[in-house]
């Protein structure tokens, strides 16, 4: 057999550059959100006194645009998933009369700007009386999150071997039973990919947050980093330390999840 040719020292150095290229503003981000209030560009390259005062004031002042980011976010989540996960199922294994323009309605929805969606859910939103709640944002962030879901849990479930089905269907389970007994235990992956993916939209979301609130009560993270952010300010210590605060989640999802991610959908189904 023969051995696949060493790339050399030459390639290992343009990776390490080219990472370190990338990784450069979050090494700033965290080295900023450690040094002292005060004018971000003259702080030290390494925080070797470091100064945690800007968390404090990050937690005192964003600790509850934290929370409702959270809440917003598993809200969305799973209502995408909830809404998206039959229909996901019903696309990729029925025979269904026009599922073609249904997947092109789906695929429409996702070409539409945000900004006209964000116009349209103020006007109605004004006269539910959803301004300014968690239900109100959560449905926002939905119309993008299950538009996402369906798309990519219908390109998995369409992988999965009919067989498993139908040997369901043999044995007298309806077609509820044989999705919530053999359908999901086998899409775990990708469940787990598109909750991923929603969570990191509807976590970074700041259109919807800035149309769809206009008080201090129900105010995401996203929005409240961008108002901490005046003309004059010198509290970059602060700003970043929120940002590092609001990266956390994001971070310990794609590091608990990366496995799930790139796993295959029906690996061990057949065995």
């Amino acid at each position: 057999m023969k051995r696949a040719p060493k790339r050399g020292w030459p390639s290992t150095i343009v990776g390490i550059f080219l990472l370190a290229l990338m990784l450069f503003p979050v090494y700033w981000m965290v080295n900023a959100s450690l040094q002292p209030a005060g004018n971000a560009l003259y702080g030290a390259w390494f925080p070797f006194h470091p100064d945690f005062s800007g968390y404090a004031t990050a937690l005192r002042d964003q600790g509850r645009n934290l929370v409702t980011s959270l809440v917003v976010a598993l809200g969305s989540v799973a209502l995408s998933l909830v809404l998206a996960t039959p229909a996901a199922y019903a696309l990729a294994q029925f025979r269904l009369r026009g599922t073609n323009l249904v997947l092109f309605g789906v695929l429409i929805t996702q070409m539409v700007p945000s900004i006209v969606v964000a116009n349209a859910l103020y006007s109605a939103y004004t006269d539910l009386g959803l301004l300014n709640s968690y239900l109100g944002l959560i449905l926002a962030d939905s119309t993008a999150g299950v538009p996402f879901a369906i798309i990519i849990l219908r390109s998995f479930m369409q992988g999965i071997p009919r067989e498993i089905i139908d040997a369901a269907r043999v044995d007298g389970a309806g077609r509820l039973r044989a999705l919530r007994s053999v359908v999901l235990p086998v899409s775990v992956n990708a469940l787990i990919t598109t909750a991923l993916f929603t969570f990191l939209f509807t976590w970074s979301d700041f259109l919807f947050a800035l149309t769809l609130t206009t008080t201090e009560t129900v105010r995401p993270i996203t929005l409240g980093i961008y108002q901490y952010i005046g003309a004059h300010t010198n509290q970059w210590n602060a700003i970043m330390a929120t940002a590092v605060l609001a990266s956390v989640p994001a971070a310990v999802l794609l590091v608990v999840a990366q496995r799930h991610v790139a796993a295959g959908v029906t690996s061990g189904a057949t065995k």
